[in-house]
Protein backbone atom coordinates (compact mmCIF):
# COMPACT_ATOMS: atom_id res chain seq x y z
CA UNK A 1 0.00 0.00 0.00
CA UNK A 2 1.45 3.58 -0.88
CA UNK A 3 1.53 6.22 1.35
CA UNK A 4 -1.31 7.81 -0.33
CA UNK A 5 -3.21 4.83 -0.21
CA UNK A 6 -2.25 4.34 3.84
CA UNK A 7 -3.80 8.40 4.15
CA UNK A 8 -7.23 6.89 2.03
CA UNK A 9 -8.02 3.78 3.91
CA UNK A 10 -6.51 4.03 7.37
CA UNK A 11 -6.35 6.56 10.22
CA UNK A 12 -2.85 9.07 8.55
CA UNK A 13 -1.81 12.45 10.00
CA UNK A 14 -1.12 13.56 6.47
CA UNK A 15 -5.01 13.42 5.58
CA UNK A 16 -5.86 16.28 7.70
CA UNK A 17 -3.37 18.64 5.04
CA UNK A 18 -4.79 17.02 1.83
CA UNK A 19 -8.60 17.79 2.67
CA UNK A 20 -8.65 21.82 1.94
CA UNK A 21 -7.58 20.15 -1.53
CA UNK A 22 -10.18 17.61 -2.02
CA UNK A 23 -12.97 20.17 -1.24
CA UNK A 24 -11.15 22.01 -4.27
CA UNK A 25 -11.93 18.69 -6.37
CA UNK A 26 -15.11 17.90 -5.34
CA UNK A 27 -16.04 22.23 -6.33
CA UNK A 28 -14.60 21.43 -9.96
CA UNK A 29 -16.35 17.90 -9.98
CA UNK A 30 -19.49 19.75 -9.28
CA UNK A 31 -19.27 22.32 -11.84
CA UNK A 32 -18.35 19.80 -14.73
CA UNK A 33 -21.07 17.84 -14.11
CA UNK A 34 -22.90 21.29 -14.21
CA UNK A 35 -21.47 22.18 -17.27
CA UNK A 36 -23.03 19.09 -19.15
CA UNK A 37 -26.09 18.98 -17.58
CA UNK A 38 -26.82 22.92 -18.94
CA UNK A 39 -25.64 22.26 -22.15
CA UNK A 40 -22.46 24.34 -21.56
CA UNK A 41 -20.24 20.88 -22.69
CA UNK A 42 -21.73 19.00 -25.10
CA UNK A 43 -23.64 15.94 -24.79
CA UNK A 44 -23.22 13.14 -27.38
CA UNK A 45 -26.67 11.36 -27.93
CA UNK A 46 -25.69 7.56 -29.66
CA UNK A 47 -29.00 5.80 -31.73
CA UNK A 48 -28.34 3.14 -29.47
CA UNK A 49 -28.65 2.08 -25.94
CA UNK A 50 -25.67 3.03 -23.99
CA UNK A 51 -24.61 1.19 -20.67
CA UNK A 52 -22.08 2.67 -18.51
CA UNK A 53 -20.30 0.24 -15.93
CA UNK A 54 -17.72 2.46 -13.53
CA UNK A 55 -16.98 2.99 -10.03
CA UNK A 56 -16.68 6.38 -7.80
CA UNK A 57 -13.25 5.47 -6.46
CA UNK A 58 -9.70 4.99 -7.45
CA UNK A 59 -8.60 1.65 -8.32
CA UNK A 60 -9.48 -2.19 -8.92
CA UNK A 61 -13.46 -2.89 -8.24
CA UNK A 62 -14.48 -5.57 -10.50
CA UNK A 63 -15.18 -3.84 -13.75
CA UNK A 64 -13.51 -5.35 -16.26
CA UNK A 65 -14.97 -9.31 -15.07
CA UNK A 66 -18.36 -7.97 -14.68
CA UNK A 67 -18.28 -6.00 -18.32
CA UNK A 68 -17.29 -9.10 -19.55
CA UNK A 69 -19.75 -10.81 -17.87
CA UNK A 70 -22.64 -8.56 -19.44
CA UNK A 71 -21.19 -8.76 -23.13
CA UNK A 72 -21.76 -12.33 -22.79
CA UNK A 73 -25.34 -12.10 -21.19
CA UNK A 74 -26.37 -9.63 -23.75
CA UNK A 75 -25.21 -11.57 -26.29
CA UNK A 76 -26.98 -14.89 -24.88
CA UNK A 77 -30.36 -12.53 -25.16
CA UNK A 78 -30.32 -11.87 -28.94
CA UNK A 79 -27.71 -8.76 -28.66
CA UNK A 80 -24.96 -7.53 -30.51
CA UNK A 81 -22.80 -5.79 -27.91
CA UNK A 82 -19.71 -3.55 -28.43
CA UNK A 83 -17.45 -2.89 -25.85
CA UNK A 84 -15.87 1.14 -25.74
CA UNK A 85 -12.72 1.77 -23.51
CA UNK A 86 -10.61 4.30 -23.14
CA UNK A 87 -6.97 2.12 -24.08
CA UNK A 88 -5.92 3.44 -21.14
CA UNK A 89 -1.75 3.52 -21.60
CA UNK A 90 -2.12 2.68 -25.09
CA UNK A 91 0.50 4.07 -27.61
CA UNK A 92 -1.62 3.88 -30.17
CA UNK A 93 -1.43 6.69 -33.01
CA UNK A 94 -4.54 6.41 -34.89
CA UNK A 95 -7.10 6.14 -32.55
CA UNK A 96 -10.41 4.52 -32.32
CA UNK A 97 -8.63 0.86 -32.38
CA UNK A 98 -10.68 -2.00 -32.99
CA UNK A 99 -9.10 -4.42 -30.16
CA UNK A 100 -8.71 -7.98 -31.08
CA UNK A 101 -7.62 -10.88 -29.57
CA UNK A 102 -4.17 -10.91 -30.56
CA UNK A 103 -3.23 -6.95 -30.73
CA UNK A 104 -0.59 -5.45 -29.03
CA UNK A 105 -1.40 -4.41 -25.56
CA UNK A 106 1.46 -1.39 -25.25
CA UNK A 107 -0.75 -0.21 -28.48
CA UNK A 108 -4.41 -0.69 -27.06
CA UNK A 109 -3.70 -1.22 -23.11
CA UNK A 110 -3.99 -4.25 -20.81
CA UNK A 111 -7.64 -3.91 -19.95
CA UNK A 112 -8.79 -3.58 -23.95
CA UNK A 113 -6.64 -6.76 -25.01
CA UNK A 114 -7.99 -8.72 -22.00
CA UNK A 115 -11.49 -7.77 -22.95
CA UNK A 116 -10.99 -9.04 -26.31
CA UNK A 117 -10.44 -12.35 -25.56
CA UNK A 118 -12.80 -12.73 -22.72
CA UNK A 119 -15.83 -11.35 -24.22
CA UNK A 120 -15.68 -12.31 -27.49
CA UNK A 121 -17.06 -8.88 -28.83
CA UNK A 122 -16.47 -6.02 -31.20
CA UNK A 123 -13.87 -4.07 -28.69
CA UNK A 124 -13.25 -0.67 -29.93
CA UNK A 125 -10.51 1.63 -27.70
CA UNK A 126 -10.43 5.90 -27.81
CA UNK A 127 -9.90 8.59 -25.13
CA UNK A 128 -13.08 9.65 -26.88
CA UNK A 129 -15.82 7.49 -26.16
CA UNK A 130 -18.15 9.00 -28.75
CA UNK A 131 -15.78 8.19 -31.34
CA UNK A 132 -15.10 4.54 -30.10
CA UNK A 133 -19.00 3.95 -29.96
CA UNK A 134 -19.93 5.30 -33.48
CA UNK A 135 -16.76 2.38 -34.52
CA UNK A 136 -18.38 -0.50 -32.72
CA UNK A 137 -22.13 0.96 -33.92
CA UNK A 138 -20.80 1.13 -37.76
CA UNK A 139 -19.11 -2.49 -37.13
CA UNK A 140 -22.72 -3.69 -36.49
CA UNK A 141 -23.01 -4.00 -32.62
CA UNK A 142 -26.75 -2.37 -31.34
CA UNK A 143 -25.88 -1.81 -27.91
CA UNK A 144 -22.75 -0.28 -26.45
CA UNK A 145 -21.14 -1.08 -23.38
CA UNK A 146 -18.64 1.26 -21.72
CA UNK A 147 -15.90 0.48 -19.86
CA UNK A 148 -15.16 2.96 -16.90
CA UNK A 149 -16.81 5.54 -17.81
CA UNK A 150 -18.92 6.86 -15.19
CA UNK A 151 -17.44 10.19 -15.51
CA UNK A 152 -18.07 10.86 -18.73
CA UNK A 153 -20.35 12.70 -18.74
CA UNK A 154 -19.69 13.51 -22.66
CA UNK A 155 -21.76 10.30 -23.75
CA UNK A 156 -25.19 10.75 -22.52
CA UNK A 157 -26.30 6.89 -21.03
CA UNK A 158 -29.24 4.97 -20.30
CA UNK A 159 -28.11 2.53 -18.03
CA UNK A 160 -25.14 3.16 -15.16
CA UNK A 161 -24.19 0.58 -13.24
CA UNK A 162 -21.37 1.53 -10.94
CA UNK A 163 -19.28 -0.87 -8.99
CA UNK A 164 -17.93 -1.15 -5.17
CA UNK A 165 -15.24 -2.96 -3.83
CA UNK A 166 -16.75 -4.65 -0.98
CA UNK A 167 -13.30 -4.50 1.07
CA UNK A 168 -12.33 -1.34 0.69
CA UNK A 169 -15.92 0.66 -0.36
CA UNK A 170 -15.25 3.96 -0.15
CA UNK A 171 -12.42 4.39 2.23
CA UNK A 172 -12.10 7.65 4.66
CA UNK A 173 -14.75 8.71 2.76
CA UNK A 174 -13.24 12.11 0.76
CA UNK A 175 -12.74 13.03 -2.23
CA UNK A 176 -9.37 13.17 -4.52
CA UNK A 177 -6.25 13.42 -3.08
CA UNK A 178 -7.10 13.55 0.58
CA UNK A 179 -9.56 9.96 -0.02
CA UNK A 180 -10.08 7.76 -2.68
CA UNK A 181 -13.35 9.31 -4.00
CA UNK A 182 -13.25 10.49 -8.07
CA UNK A 183 -17.31 12.02 -7.07
CA UNK A 184 -18.67 12.30 -3.37
CA UNK A 185 -20.70 8.98 -2.36
CA UNK A 186 -24.13 10.67 -2.98
CA UNK A 187 -23.44 10.32 -7.09
CA UNK A 188 -24.60 6.56 -6.14
CA UNK A 189 -28.36 7.76 -5.42
CA UNK A 190 -28.63 8.85 -9.44
CA UNK A 191 -27.00 5.58 -10.88
CA UNK A 192 -29.27 2.60 -11.82
CA UNK A 193 -27.39 -0.72 -9.82
CA UNK A 194 -24.89 -0.43 -7.67
CA UNK A 195 -22.69 -4.08 -7.73
CA UNK A 196 -20.38 -4.81 -4.85
CA UNK A 197 -17.47 -6.60 -5.40
CA UNK A 198 -17.95 -8.67 -2.01
CA UNK A 199 -21.03 -8.45 0.31
CA UNK A 200 -23.68 -6.38 -0.21
CA UNK A 201 -25.82 -3.79 1.62
CA UNK A 202 -29.50 -2.84 1.06
CA UNK A 203 -30.45 -1.62 -2.51
CA UNK A 204 -27.12 -2.78 -3.56
CA UNK A 205 -26.22 -6.69 -5.79
CA UNK A 206 -23.42 -8.88 -4.75
CA UNK A 207 -21.10 -10.28 -7.19
CA UNK A 208 -18.47 -12.57 -6.66
CA UNK A 209 -15.13 -13.62 -8.99
CA UNK A 210 -14.84 -17.37 -8.81
CA UNK A 211 -11.42 -19.01 -10.67
CA UNK A 212 -9.81 -22.20 -9.27
CA UNK A 213 -7.79 -23.56 -12.27
CA UNK A 214 -4.35 -21.52 -13.38
CA UNK A 215 -3.43 -21.61 -17.33
CA UNK A 216 0.03 -21.64 -18.41
CA UNK A 217 1.48 -18.53 -20.00
CA UNK A 218 1.94 -19.59 -23.83
CA UNK A 219 0.94 -23.19 -22.97
CA UNK A 220 -1.98 -25.01 -23.48
CA UNK A 221 -1.33 -26.14 -19.92
CA UNK A 222 -3.72 -25.57 -17.01
CA UNK A 223 -3.11 -26.61 -13.16
CA UNK A 224 -4.76 -26.69 -9.46
CA UNK A 225 -3.53 -24.96 -6.34
CA UNK A 226 -2.55 -28.15 -5.06
CA UNK A 227 -0.06 -28.68 -8.02
CA UNK A 228 1.75 -25.20 -6.72
CA UNK A 229 1.46 -26.66 -2.90
CA UNK A 230 5.37 -27.00 -1.03
CA UNK A 231 7.05 -25.16 -3.89
CA UNK A 232 8.03 -21.27 -4.15
CA UNK A 233 5.54 -19.65 -5.18
CA UNK A 234 6.00 -15.69 -6.31
CA UNK A 235 2.88 -14.03 -6.43
CA UNK A 236 2.95 -10.76 -9.45
CA UNK A 237 -0.32 -7.99 -9.66
CA UNK A 238 -0.45 -4.57 -11.64
CA UNK A 239 -4.45 -3.95 -10.68
CA UNK A 240 -5.87 -1.58 -8.59
CA UNK A 241 -6.34 -3.50 -5.37
CA UNK A 242 -3.59 -6.60 -5.54
CA UNK A 243 -4.15 -7.07 -2.08
CA UNK A 244 -7.49 -8.79 -3.21
CA UNK A 245 -5.79 -10.86 -5.81
CA UNK A 246 -2.84 -11.86 -2.88
CA UNK A 247 -5.33 -12.82 -0.51
CA UNK A 248 -7.34 -14.92 -3.28
CA UNK A 249 -4.21 -17.39 -3.66
CA UNK A 250 -3.51 -17.49 0.42
CA UNK A 251 -7.11 -18.31 0.51
CA UNK A 252 -6.27 -21.49 -2.10
CA UNK A 253 -3.90 -22.68 0.05
CA UNK A 254 -0.99 -21.37 -1.57
CA UNK A 255 2.04 -19.76 0.29
CA UNK A 256 3.17 -17.14 -1.88
CA UNK A 257 5.47 -13.94 -2.21
CA UNK A 258 4.13 -11.03 -3.23
CA UNK A 259 5.19 -8.52 -5.70
CA UNK A 260 2.65 -5.71 -6.40
CA UNK A 261 3.28 -3.28 -9.23
CA UNK A 262 1.32 0.11 -10.18
CA UNK A 263 -1.79 -0.60 -11.91
CA UNK A 264 -1.13 -0.95 -15.84
CA UNK A 265 2.34 -1.79 -15.27
CA UNK A 266 4.34 -2.97 -18.09
CA UNK A 267 6.88 -5.81 -16.98
CA UNK A 268 10.36 -5.62 -17.82
CA UNK A 269 12.00 -9.17 -18.26
CA UNK A 270 13.96 -8.60 -14.82
CA UNK A 271 10.49 -7.55 -12.96
CA UNK A 272 9.26 -11.27 -12.91
CA UNK A 273 12.81 -13.27 -12.56
CA UNK A 274 12.66 -15.07 -9.62
CA UNK A 275 15.04 -17.89 -10.43
CA UNK A 276 14.76 -21.12 -12.06
CA UNK A 277 12.61 -23.42 -9.91
CA UNK A 278 9.90 -20.53 -8.93
CA UNK A 279 6.79 -20.57 -9.94
CA UNK A 280 5.33 -17.39 -10.75
CA UNK A 281 1.60 -16.72 -10.86
CA UNK A 282 -0.22 -13.19 -11.82
CA UNK A 283 -3.89 -11.72 -12.98
CA UNK A 284 -5.60 -12.47 -16.42
CA UNK A 285 -4.46 -8.94 -17.20
CA UNK A 286 -1.00 -9.06 -16.38
CA UNK A 287 -0.92 -12.42 -18.31
CA UNK A 288 -1.97 -10.68 -22.13
CA UNK A 289 1.20 -8.46 -21.13
CA UNK A 290 3.38 -11.35 -20.89
CA UNK A 291 2.81 -13.65 -24.39
CA UNK A 292 6.60 -13.55 -25.07
CA UNK A 293 6.74 -16.44 -22.08
CA UNK A 294 7.14 -20.07 -23.71
CA UNK A 295 9.62 -21.58 -20.99
CA UNK A 296 9.19 -21.94 -17.00
CA UNK A 297 6.28 -21.91 -14.25
CA UNK A 298 4.41 -18.63 -15.28
CA UNK A 299 0.95 -18.71 -14.64
CA UNK A 300 -2.19 -16.48 -14.46
CA UNK A 301 -5.63 -17.23 -12.66
CA UNK A 302 -8.57 -16.62 -14.82
CA UNK A 303 -11.50 -15.03 -12.64
CA UNK A 304 -15.41 -14.80 -14.02
CA UNK A 305 -18.13 -12.61 -12.28
CA UNK A 306 -20.66 -13.90 -10.73
CA UNK A 307 -23.55 -11.19 -10.15
CA UNK A 308 -26.80 -12.32 -8.02
CA UNK A 309 -28.89 -13.30 -10.51
CA UNK A 310 -31.88 -10.86 -10.14
CA UNK A 311 -29.34 -7.84 -11.01
CA UNK A 312 -29.24 -9.58 -14.69
CA UNK A 313 -33.06 -10.19 -15.28
CA UNK A 314 -33.34 -6.30 -13.85
CA UNK A 315 -31.31 -5.14 -16.06
CA UNK A 316 -33.09 -6.79 -19.18
CA UNK A 317 -36.33 -5.51 -17.76
CA UNK A 318 -35.00 -1.75 -17.57
CA UNK A 319 -33.37 -2.14 -20.81
CA UNK A 320 -35.96 0.11 -22.62
CA UNK A 321 -36.24 2.81 -20.25
CA UNK A 322 -36.10 6.58 -21.34
CA UNK A 323 -32.37 7.63 -21.26
CA UNK A 324 -31.39 9.02 -18.04
CA UNK A 325 -30.11 12.40 -17.34
CA UNK A 326 -26.75 13.52 -16.54
CA UNK A 327 -26.28 12.77 -12.80
CA UNK A 328 -27.54 15.55 -10.97
CA UNK A 329 -25.21 16.72 -7.92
Amino acid sequence: MTPLERCWYENHPLTSLLVPLSWLFRLLVILRRFAYRTGLLPVVRLPVPVLIVGNISVGGTGKTPLVIWLAKMLRNNGYRPGIICRGYKGQAVDWPLVVTETSDPHLAGDESVLLARRSRCMVVAAPDRAAAARKAIDGGCDIIISDDGLQHYALERDIEIAVIDGERRFGNGHCLPAGPLREPERRLATVDFIVVNGEAKHGEYSMLLSGDEFQMIGANKRAAANDFRGREVHAVAAIGNPGRFFRQLRAMGLTITEHPFPDHHFFAAEDIRFGSNAVVIMTEKDAVKCPEIKTGDYWYLPVDAQPDPQFGAELLRRRNRPASPVART
